[in-house]
């Protein structure tokens, strides 16, 4: 439906939905926020946001009942009673739009200079688009001519359940790159302008671009046919994320909690920043969660978790596969992930560096330091690559530890870096690292709810 289509549509729906009369709006808790509409466990704040879901996903009802088309709300997989007040608790159905086609489309860049498209002054955006995609072989194809049209870098992960991307160029670039992302038919009505991430960057944050077609836009290791993303936990903005960890950091102190604050990111990241009070898994991949939650399911039983990640999208399958365990109570993510709080929380409940996959490791909002030196104990959050040429591990070695050669992520490394020093070139020795080595795949949690409350 277009604009104008779903708004009357939304009118209609807003009085008649399964015979029932059901309020169109409600105030937020607390006021001040304006209104707010909530439906499949989705809040939205201003009318094109609560329009374009209901056009993707309850034609049907609105057609049955304002001679629009027929078709039950349950066959675009969400239940029925479609938009509620904010406080109610309908379950995300995902997005479908098997239907569009893939345009091929590429931006006109005859008015921008080469030297503006390719200012090494720019931003990185982050974005994913759950969806389904009927030929991923041709959007990805698509989307590195686009790239490559407007000289960004990065990486895009395409799949039948999707598109996840991070990408770096100028200022213009990712502008005309937004843009056309929002009119590509597969995206419309789906994706919005709030869905990219911004930070400070560029082209040079990446050593080159990858477009390629994967089995999961993120790489859980659960196939999204048996886990899907349209039975992810309930979305919280920002503001309502971090009304719920106000309120349990307060509670976690008197030792009276029943929530968990779950960093599914992995122990790297959480490392140099994260939210007070939170349980962050010692795990070296997202593919190893679905291992962590199987074997911690008592942490989990009977309670409450709030999840986060860096924006959004392994909250997404890491929510649903949670669930899928039907131990939680309930189980909320923060909606655009850590990226979209610190906009409007920079000094908020996460304190320190926030990680990020590219050639920066890491952006900052505050001026918390929360991790040390791997060496001296020093404070230190800047992370750096291990010196020895076999290993991909980061290492956090401060400027005056780094001087006196200590530049390696463990013992091991640090004697082989010394050692291949010494060799030839062309000699190469077998990967061995006692960081990985050591660090068990799956960590068993013994957490207390005091622990838990004071954050350790």
């Amino acid at each position: 439906l277009g604009n104008a289509d779903a708004c009357g549509a939304f009118q209609a729906f807003s009085l008649f939905v399964k015979g029932k009369e059901v309020p169109a709006a409600s105030r937020c808790p607390g006021g001040g926020e304006g209104v707010r509409w909530r439906c499949c466990r989705q809040a939205f704040e201003e009318l094109p946001g609560i329009h374009r879901h209901v056009a993707l996903h309850h034609s049907g009802d609105v057609g049955r009942q304002a001679g629009l088309g027929a078709g039950p709300a349950e066959a675009a997989g969400c239940p029925a009673g479609g938009p509620a007040p904010a406080d109610s608790a309908a379950r995300p159905s995902g997005h479908s739009c098997s239907s569009a086609e893939i345009s091929w489309a590429l931006p006109d860049t005859s008015h921008v200079s080469h030297d503006d498209l390719t200012s090494q002054v720019g931003e990185v955006l982050l974005y994913y688009c759950y969806c389904e995609v009927r030929d991923p072989e041709k959007l990805c194809a698509w989307q590195k001519a686009l790239c490559q049209h407007l000289h960004l870098t990065g990486k895009v992960r395409v799949a039948s359940e999707g598109i996840n991307g991070t990408v770096g160029g100028s200022k213009v670039a990712t502008s005309l790159y937004i843009k056309v992302m929002l009119s590509q038919p597969l995206f419309k009505n789906i994706l919005c302008q709030e869905d990219f991430k911004s930070s400070a960057g560029g082209a040079h944050c990446f050593p080159d671009l990858r477009v390629g077609v994967f089995k999961e836009i993120v790489p859980m290791g659960i196939d999204p046919k048996i886990v899907s993303y349209k039975e992810t936990g309930i979305h919280l903005s920002p503001q309502e994320f971090h009304r719920e960890v106000e309120q349990y950091l307060s509670q976690a102190t008197q030792g009276q909690s029943d929530t968990i604050l779950l960093d599914c990111r992995n122990f790297y990241e959480s490392k140099i920043g994260h939210f007070q009070g939170c349980l962050a898994p010692d795990i070296r991949k997202f593919s190893y969660f679905p291992s962590y939650v199987d074997e911690n399911l008592e942490l989990f039983k009977d309670k409450r978790v709030l999840m986060y990640c860096t924006g959004g999208i392994r909250c997404e399958r890491g929510s649903a596969y949670l669930r899928s365990k039907a131990v939680c109570r309930e189980v909320y993510q923060l909606k655009g992930g850590i990226h979209k709080y610190l906009e409007e929380f920079p000094d908020g409940f996460y304190r320190g560096k926030l990680f990020v996959f590219d050639d920066r490791y890491a952006i900052c909002s505050n001026e918390d330091i929360i991790s040390a030196c791997r060496y001296c104990g020093v404070l230190w959050d800047q992370y750096k690559l291990c010196s020895s040429q076999h290993c991909r591990q980061l290492v956090l070695t401060c400027p005056s530890c780094s001087n006196k050669g200590l530049t390696a992520c463990c013992p091991v490394c640090q004697e082989k870096e010394l050692k291949v020093t010494s060799r030839a070139s062309g000699q190469t020795l077998k990967e061995e690292c006692d960081c990985t080595r050591r660090r068990p795949r799956v960590p068993i949690e013994h957490v207390s709810p005091r622990m838990l409350g004071t954050g350790k």
